[in-house]
């Protein structure tokens, strides 16, 4: 009579499937929900954590960090820990529009915190210094969310219209064909006064009608 080959436990198959992706990686427990249950995964992650496998980062966050020759262990990035967090809840996340702007080069000032938009429950993580936080915001504010034509739409809320000439410039260089169809698409969702510059970062009429 053949032995009856078991699958190797929870914490083994989490542990090979953090290392294929590599040093960097940030997790909660909904990544690992096609492994076993709730509880097991929760169980599995802490012993984890224990053992120095993984990190705990804070309440259910996880992460394999990179290790830096000198310093150590090193901090996951923001957009990493931000984009863990709303797969968690399965929820939306977009970047304010300061660092929209900032990221789209319109305005050098790099901001000083890690403030995210979302459509899910708030949280905020702490860091060592650095904070995560993630605040609930209504539809008008997550137009295509986490794609670069939300975060042109941010950069221009956030700059307003005297700076609408510069967002138009930039994006309309900066973005692919694409990012300036998903912009076309979503047109109807941003505020009258953005319609025009979006339209012509996504080179269509802003008379004609989107379906």
């Amino acid at each position: 009579m053949k032995s009856k080959i078991h699958p190797p436990p929870v914490q083994d198959r989490i542990l090979k499937r953090v290392r294929a992706q590599g040093r960097g990686g940030v997790f909660t427990p909904r990544d690992f929900l096609d492994l076993a249950g709730r509880a097991a995964i929760d169980q599995a992650l802490s012993r984890l954590a224990k053992g120095g496998d993984l990190r705990r980062l804070a309440r259910g966050l996880y992460d394999f960090p990179k290790i830096h020759a000198k310093l150590g262990a090193l901090s996951p990035q923001p957009d990493d820990v931000a984009k863990a967090l709303a797969r968690e809840t399965g929820s939306n996340l977009q970047i304010d529009g300061a660092r929209a702007a900032n990221a789209l080069g319109l305005v050098t000032q790099v901001p000083a915190q890690n403030l995210y938009l979302t459509d899910g429950p708030p949280r905020r993580v702490l860091l060592g210094r650095r904070v995560i936080d993630l605040r609930r915001a209504s539809p008008k504010h997550l137009i295509a969310p986490g794609s670069p034509a939300g975060s042109v739409v941010q950069a221009l809320r956030h700059l307003g219209p005297s700076r609408a000439p510069d967002v138009v410039r930039t994006a309309s260089r900066n973005l692919s064909d694409q990012d300036k169809r998903t912009l076309a698409v979503h047109l109807l969702q941003a505020p009258a006064w953005m319609r025009p510059s979006l339209s012509a970062i996504a080179r269509i009429n802003p008379e004609a009608p989107h379906g």
